[in-house]
């Protein structure tokens, strides 16, 4: 049987739209940070819990492609 969405409800379906997240690091822990496509500024940082050394990740929000090096290629 079909079910009609309830509305009302606050609740987000698929993912956020022009935000990422990349991974950062706070002295020793690691934190996600928060970014706004358009304009590239960071709008907020998610702080690992007490005693712990890493975070979690923002719900529904995709992860920036991290840059990776090139291996430069050898001349014969």
């Amino acid at each position: 049987m079909a079910v009609n969405k309830p509305t009302g409800d606050n609740a987000r379906k698929g993912a956020v739209k022009k935000r990422s997240q990349t991974k950062t690091t706070l002295g020793v822990a690691s934190a996600f940070t928060k970014r706004a496509k358009t304009s590239g500024e960071f709008m907020g940082v998610k702080k690992p819990a007490k005693g712990k050394k890493a975070a979690k990740k923002f719900k529904g929000v995709r992860l920036e492609k991290t840059a990776t090096k090139k291996k430069k290629a050898k001349k014969r």
